[in-house]
């Protein structure tokens, strides 16, 4: 059987991440969500694992052969970083946080990608009704609509968004250290609390860069339609030799073209 085209998983995946966005949004509007806590520290609810229950046996029907790296269901990231098959990476509520508040800030993140590389995204925001797509080397859309990142060249007149993990226990200084120095040289800084939408936020120019460590569900797909929009993907410290770049997720930098390299030199210098 031959292997299925980028335009016919784009089309499946937008399905998928619509009904699992009718689904969170039902759940939150009926009061169905228990809160639990991983590690004591990271929210998940209900409406994580029903999302990513939806999410993952539907595609365990349509492709059977192909492997899930999923957040709340498989999260082992190394059993599948070298597959011979095709990869999906789900994030079945990225913004828990907001969510479980009430926040309009929550997007659904599937990633499709075979040998380590990215080739169709979604990241879909069920409260703004915001589709964000991409396929590789095909440009990147906004319900549809093509999308570009900013123009920005001047850090003071920059937008960055940035961050920070669920467990801060000996991060602080650092955290501030990076956040002290870009506040010093950029107009603003943004924290709105989704990883996927901040970085679909970039490739659209409602914001012109950001960073942070995140896991690789948060940003497989964003990265890629932040990409395909012209923005520039990569980290501010060398990730390790070996790693696959468009899954590792510590210190990730996102960025307008014009803006990269000095960003990456605060942030690697903070």
């Amino acid at each position: 059987m031959s292997a299925p085209s980028n335009d016919s998983i784009l089309e499946f995946a937008t399905q998928i991440a619509e009904q699992a966005g009718d689904l969170i949004v039902q759940m939150r509007a009926y009061n169905q969500i228990n809160h639990n806590y991983k590690q004591g520290v990271e929210l998940v609810t209900s409406a994580d694992l029903a999302s990513d229950k939806m999410i993952t046996d539907a595609i365990k029907m349509r492709y059977p052969d192909h492997q899930i790296l999923a957040e709340e269901s498989n999260p082992d990231f190394e059993k599948i970083q070298h597959a011979e098959q095709p990869v999906w990476i789900i994030d079945p509520i990225d913004g828990t946080v907001n969510y479980a508040h009430h926040h309009q800030q929550v997007a659904i993140s599937i990633a499709f990608s075979v040998k380590g590389k990215v080739q169709v995204a979604v990241v879909y925001n069920p409260f703004s009704a915001e589709m964000f797509t991409a396929i590789v080397n095909q440009g990147a859309w906004l319900n549809d609509q093509p999308i570009q990142c900013s123009a920005v060249k001047d850090l003071s007149k920059a937008l960055i968004a940035t961050g920070f993990p669920y467990d801060k226990t000996g991060k602080l200084p650092l955290l501030m250290s990076q956040l002290h120095k870009i506040l010093e040289q950029c107009a603003d800084v943004r924290r709105l609390g989704s990883a996927a939408l901040d970085i679909c936020w970039v490739a659209l120019g409602r914001l012109d860069g950001y960073y942070e460590t995140v896991s690789c569900w948060d940003f497989a797909a964003a990265q890629l339609i932040a990409r395909e929009a012209g923005a520039r993907f990569g980290h501010f410290t060398e990730p390790p030799e070996g790693a696959l770049a468009e899954m590792h997720g510590e210190n990730i930098l996102i960025s307008t073209p014009h803006l990269y390299d000095e960003l990456k030199t605060i942030l690697a210098n903070a």
